[in-house]
């Protein structure tokens, strides 16, 4: 059964994917940074392997409508980094496939509401994310400045939820809703601020696969990155624990506890 807030897959296991950067060594040095020649082997074993993919949004309806989601996969992209558009989108649109970018608003390449913002490489420009939505592309939010919003008091945080939506949907001109926490981890408290500002899911990370019961506004994603081999892409994809996999759950876990204790200490927790 699916609820308003959570996932009914059934027994069926559902692979979210989570890229950065598409770009070679010599354009950056990222471990998150997958090569364009990789990229284009995984999406050829999402193929070779009869995958379809849905948007990140769409996933929630999907479910709901009562669709076959054995033979789906999600992929996403966060910050917004400029090579998805010269990299990643002929690839997808080669591939007949679709994805989803959780843009971080106040790092968009020729964005002027936050002069000060130091972005983190170079990134898309208002008219390159127009350009991704009309091909087909979702646009979701990632906060205005990517800060760890578990950290935030209330002001601040609604100020990243709100106007991060907002600003996408005025730039852009089409609704946008959904959210990736920035760094992949939220707390109860910033879930029910993204539920206020109008958010219809939130993706986290975790290193698992979305299943039976996930909380819509926790929907976990896998990490695909720089190491990642062919292999143990496939691997991921399929369900199957890798040895990296259980390693990033490890660090997730430890993170997480560190996070909920600085909370508690700033007075944030709740």
């Amino acid at each position: 059964m699916t609820s308003a807030s959570a996932l009914g897959t059934g027994k069926q296991r559902l692979p979210v994917l989570m890229y950065h950067e598409i770009g070679d060594r010599s354009q950056t040095g990222s471990h998150l940074a997958v090569t364009p020649h990789a990229f284009a082997e995984q999406l050829a074993c999402l193929r070779d392997a009869g995958l379809r993919t849905v948007t990140a949004g769409a996933l929630p309806a999907a479910v709901a409508a009562g669709e076959p989601l054995d033979q789906t996969v999600v992929l996403t992209f966060d910050d917004g980094y400029a090579d998805f558009h010269s990299q990643a989108l002929p690839l997808l649109d080669r591939h007949g496939f679709t994805a989803t970018v959780f843009v971080t608003s106040g790092w968009v390449q020729d964005d002027g509401e936050w002069p000060a913002v130091r972005r983190p490489g170079r990134m898309l420009s208002w008219g390159q994310v127009a350009e991704a939505a009309a091909a087909g592309i979702e646009i979701g939010a990632h906060s205005c400045q990517h800060p760890q919003l578990d950290q935030l008091p209330g002001g601040r945080l609604r100020e990243e939820l709100y106007a991060s939506r907002a600003r996408l949907e005025d730039r852009v001109g089409i609704p946008v809703t959904g959210v990736a926490y920035p760094f992949g981890y939220s707390n109860a408290r910033v879930r029910q601020v993204a539920r206020a500002a109008g958010y219809g899911h939130g993706y986290a990370v975790r290193n698992t696969t979305a299943g039976t019961g996930t909380d819509l506004f926790a929907i976990p994603r896998l990490t695909v990155r720089r190491s990642t081999t062919l292999r143990e892409f496939a691997a991921m994809v399929d369900g199957h624990l890798t040895p990296t996999m259980v390693k990033d759950r490890a660090l997730t876990s430890g993170f997480a506890v560190v996070r909920r204790t600085r909370a508690l200490l700033n007075g944030t927790a709740r």
